[in-house]
């Protein structure tokens, strides 16, 4: 793995002027996966979206860890609920337009 396909912690939490040890607390709770490449630690660009949704969570809504945890939790079930969802609804428009031939 390339570190330039990665985005650098260190980076990441001065841009967004947090402190590092936020990123190591969502690491500990399993929110976000670290790699460490020659003794720096990064996260993948697809947990952009995900690490931004948390920071806002933590900084502006003032939750803690353990909430962000639910939070989390709770939108990956809805979202493959939600897929599951769309999933079945085509399989009835397709059942249905068997049923109207």
């Amino acid at each position: 793995m390339n570190s330039n396909d990665l985005i650098q912690i260190k980076q990441f939490c001065l841009y967004h002027e947090i402190d590092n040890s936020f990123i190591t607390q969502l690491h500990n709770y399993g929110l976000v996966k670290i790699v460490i490449l020659e003794e720096d630690e990064y996260f993948q660009p697809e947990q952009l979206p995900a690490v931004e949704k948390m920071i806002r969570l933590h900084y502006d809504l003032k939750i803690n860890f353990e909430g962000i945890d639910v939070i989390a939790n709770l939108l990956t079930k809805i979202e493959a609920l939600q897929q599951n969802l769309t999933t079945t609804q085509n399989k009835l428009r397709l059942y249905e337009q068997f049923q109207i031939k």
